[in-house]
């Protein structure tokens, strides 16, 4: 079969049991056992990786930050296992970019299943060339010159505002919440207050909006986070 999996779990009982269901099926076996250390993995084996099975409850990042710091980068196919049978953790990691969600405890006939299906679909990330040059209306956002700017107006940002700004720009009309900005631009072991991500979101409204009284492009979605969109 020649395919990798990374098999993301802190029980070990259960990544001794998967890993030689897995090697058996001729799956090439990486094994994780928290959040941090399965995105360094994945990170130093992203071209020989093609399937990851991601625990939800894990120590040091949980598995829905690990799928979304993974999916800022690759499509590679991924099955949510966890002991919670709620909707709306169902919904968080389908919505966030999971392929499946596996309840456990689980029957290995019905994973091996799974993982065969998801395997079948195509990849796309890994062959795309990543994305240097943002765009909305007349804001534009360029990494290669590391240089922002609206109409004909060049704006100063620091190295943070930047990074905020870009996000946002990856995924123009997301409404962010609060923590997807916090863990994504400062990081899973930032230990200062949340409120920051407010702070700098006012900083970058004042320098981007400020060309423009009429044309907001940073809004607030009250009760749930910021997004970048033209007015409606």
């Amino acid at each position: 079969m020649d395919q990798t999996v990374l098999l993301v779990e802190d029980e070990k009982g259960l990544v001794d049991s998967l890993s030689t269901e897995f090697q058996f099926e001729g799956y090439q076996v990486l094994t994780a056992e928290d959040g941090l250390s399965a995105v360094k993995i994945f990170e130093d084996h992203a071209d020989q990786i093609n399937l990851i099975i991601l625990d939800w409850m894990l120590p040091k990042l949980d598995g829905l930050g690990v799928l979304r710091r993974i999916r800022r980068t690759s499509d590679v196919p991924i099955i949510m296992l966890t002991a919670r049978d709620y909707t709306g953790d169902k919904v968080a990691g389908l919505t966030s970019g999971a392929d499946d969600y596996v309840t456990k405890p689980f029957d290995i006939e019905e994973l091996l299943a799974r993982m065969q299906v998801v395997l079948r679909r195509p990849r796309i990330a890994q062959t795309q060339v990543k994305q240097s040059f943002y765009q909305l209306d007349d804001l534009t956002l360029d990494t290669n010159k590391r240089e922002v700017t609206r109409g004909t107006h060049h704006i100063q940002l620091t190295q943070r505002e930047f990074k905020l700004l870009l996000e946002m720009f990856k995924d123009v009309g997301k409404t962010f919440t609060r923590d997807e900005l916090l863990d994504a631009v400062w990081g899973t072991d930032f230990e200062g207050q949340p409120n920051i991500v407010d702070v700098y979101i006012r900083y970058l409204r004042n320098k981007i909006d400020h060309f423009d009284g009429e044309k907001k492009l940073i809004h607030t979605v009250r009760g749930v986070g910021y997004t970048l969109a033209i007015n409606n």
